[in-house]
């Protein structure tokens, strides 16, 4: 007779997420580290100083924003963030991180990002912010996949005749 296992959740928890995008790795890069592109993909304000101790901020911080230390800063090939505490996350002994990995696919002209997260405490306290942050950056990959690929166009102004034109003259 086998006794009932006692179900105890102590570690830690990842996710993972790769997409392939059709530009070169210097623009995903960017795409990654200039505030204003991040703004686009993001839908969220951004506030990045982009070197190896610097921090990366998305969002609001008093509003669910998140604000990371940047551990690894190797230009075009991977950026590593370690995320300060955030007042909307439960109480956890482990270091949330994101790691960005970029790697040249199929010649020149593709790019492969992957992300890999990991140190989300497997409590239950956790689970709905480890879905969040896990779905949240599914969605988000997408967005930088789609802004990339299919940069804005920004609109051109439309020159609209005068219905009643200027009487030569007095035009002025």
């Amino acid at each position: 007779m086998s006794l009932p296992r006692k179900s105890t959740r102590n570690g830690t928890r990842g996710y993972a997420h790769l997409i392939e995008v059709d530009v070169p790795v210097a623009r995903v890069w960017r795409a990654l580290t200039d505030p204003g592109l991040v703004r686009i993909w993001s839908g969220q304000e951004a506030e990045i100083v982009p070197r190896q101790g610097g921090w990366y901020r998305l969002g609001d911080l008093n509003d669910g924003g998140r604000e990371a230390h940047i551990d690894i800063f190797d230009v075009n090939r991977r950026l590593r963030l370690i995320y300060q505490n955030s007042s909307d996350w439960p109480a956890g002994d482990s270091a949330v991180v994101d790691d960005f990995l970029l790697d040249v696919r199929k010649g020149e002209g593709t790019t492969s990002l992957r992300l890999l997260g990991s140190g989300v405490p497997e409590s239950p306290a956790w689970d709905r912010s480890y879905v969040r942050i896990r779905m949240g950056w599914e969605r988000l990959m997408a967005r930088i996949k789609v802004t990339l690929e299919s940069p804005p166009v920004p609109n051109k102004p439309r020159l609209v005749a005068a219905k009643d034109p200027p009487l030569p003259g007095l035009d002025y």
